[in-house]
């Protein structure tokens, strides 16, 4: 797969068109080389060293205005509002955390560690969603000592732990119930939520959500505004969120039935895809937001139920494509009638997704990014795992030891779920914008990992 020239454009600046999808936003290719925000990257690469993570903040922002202008649009149907609440499981520091706030987005955490590092940019607890599936008692009383604005309530268990710390703190706690909607979607196993068999949220099964929501709004300690869902992550076909959409309402519409009370929010959660191959064309945002309010407007119609306050849970949608992986190759091994392994200097350590998940991703030599890509390769970590791959059957042009290597769409799950196997310090992580680029998580040095050795 080649990267075209469009017919009017100049030899020396070209856009590398049949990958526009999988590309940042300001990504340009000028004299053959890579540029985001304005930064070449093969040389940023060569300056903070590799592996290293690049973000275009141009595209973080225009991915965030674009959710809130897409409910503004649809503001006529939405008497109660709406909320962008992105999810900092995606990729979260210090710098996306301000950049959210800058953006006028609430923030999803999971777990103590980054309502910790919400706290420290200085974000309002009040914007606060939080999640999981096993909040720990510490963590649920952090949450409310910091006045979080809403616990999403997994369990029955949680609830107790939830009332408890409430009580204890002479508050009283907004949460939302996580229903399981019983949905299958079309995207890998491991990121489908929203179906029965599901360690999230309740079930409807024997009317277990049905219950639970008797049982939420007479514990003491909390205060229930409303109900959760997500159908699942990295969502391409979106038609299943209308069928979730229903089946919520169904449940909302009986609750006010028989317990005589309107539930005030709803939460559709996230899980909106992303363009990870160039062939992939995922529905708009704007499209995406017009789709989930005019179903559930309708679903509340059918019912004769208020449309309840609205709120989104994008992360991978606003992070993903916004992020691009620098690598250096070493070692270049053909195997013949077999494949051919490019070996980089990071693996499984910074992006375990292709491992996990089977996933797949776009690459370019930035030094070369005008070159035909007619090489089919493997690119594979520097780990002790056979299943140490970051993109199977990548087309690049032929690569070389020495070349950087970038690979795009790695702007989610790739940081956020870094470790530090066979002792790899985890990466850099850099801000560009405008022609510059700022260092926003330093890389971890050999000090860093032996710093909690204490033995």
């Amino acid at each position: 797969m080649s990267l075209p020239m469009p017919a009017d454009a100049a030899p020396d600046r070209l856009r590398a068109a049949d990958l526009s999808a999988c590309l940042p936003a300001t990504a340009e290719v000028v004299g053959g080389r890579l540029l985001v925000g304005g930064v070449d990257l093969a040389r940023l690469a060569e300056r903070e060293g590799t592996p290293l993570y690049v973000y275009d903040e141009a595209d973080l922002r225009g991915r965030m205005r674009a959710y809130r202008e897409s409910f503004s649009a649809c503001s006529d149907r939405l008497p109660a509002g709406a909320d962008v609440v992105y999810a900092g499981k995606a990729f979260l520091d210090k710098a996306m955390v301000r950049l959210v706030d800058e953006e006028g987005l609430c923030l999803d955490v999971s777990g103590g560690g980054e309502l910790a590092i919400a706290l420290a940019a200085g974000f309002d607890a009040a914007r606060v969603v939080v999640h999981g599936n096993n909040k720990t008692p510490v963590e649920i009383a952090e949450a409310i000592a910091a006045g979080v604005g809403r616990i999403v309530v997994d369990n029955l268990a949680e609830l107790a732990r939830v009332s408890a710390a409430s009580v204890k703190a002479g508050v009283t706690q907004d949460i939302l119930l996580r229903i399981t909607p019983g949905i299958h979607v079309d995207t890998n196993d491991y990121v489908v939520t929203g179906c029965e068999d599901s360690k999230f949220g309740f079930t409807l099964l024997d009317d277990v959500a049905f219950r639970a929501v008797g049982t939420a709004l007479d514990t003491p300690g909390v205060r229930l505004v409303g109900v959760h869902m997500h159908v699942g992550s990295q969502v391409l076909d979106v038609r299943p969120y209308r069928q979730a959409i229903d089946v919520m309402c169904d449940l909302l519409a009986r609750v006010r039935d028989a317990y005589g009370v309107e539930l005030a929010q709803f939460d559709l959660g996230g899980g909106l895809g992303v363009a990870y191959d160039a062939a992939e064309r995922p529905t708009s945002v704007a499209d995406f937001v017009a789709f989930l309010v005019d179903g559930v407007h309708e679903a509340c119609a059918e019912r004769g139920l208020a449309v309840p306050h609205l709120a989104v849970e994008p992360g991978r949608s606003i992070a993903a494509v916004a992020g691009v992986a620098l690598y250096r190759v070493g070692a270049v091994k053909p195997l013949p009638g077999i494949r051919t392994y490019v070996a980089v200097d990071g693996g499984m350590s910074d992006d375990i997704r292709c491992a996990l998940y089977g996933s797949t991703y776009e690459c370019l030599l930035p030094e070369r990014a005008d070159e035909p890509r007619d090489c089919v390769v493997t690119v594979c970590g520097k780990h002790c795992e056979s299943g140490d791959v970051i993109v199977r059957d990548a087309s690049l042009p032929e690569p070389h030891e020495g070349d950087v290597l970038a690979v795009l769409g790695t702007g989610a799950y790739c940081c956020s779920m870094a470790s530090n196997y066979n002792g790899q310090p985890r990466p850099a992580v850099v801000f560009v914008a405008d022609g510059e680029a700022r260092v926003v998580t330093r890389r971890e040095t050999y000090e860093d990992l032996l710093r909690r050795d204490v033995g």
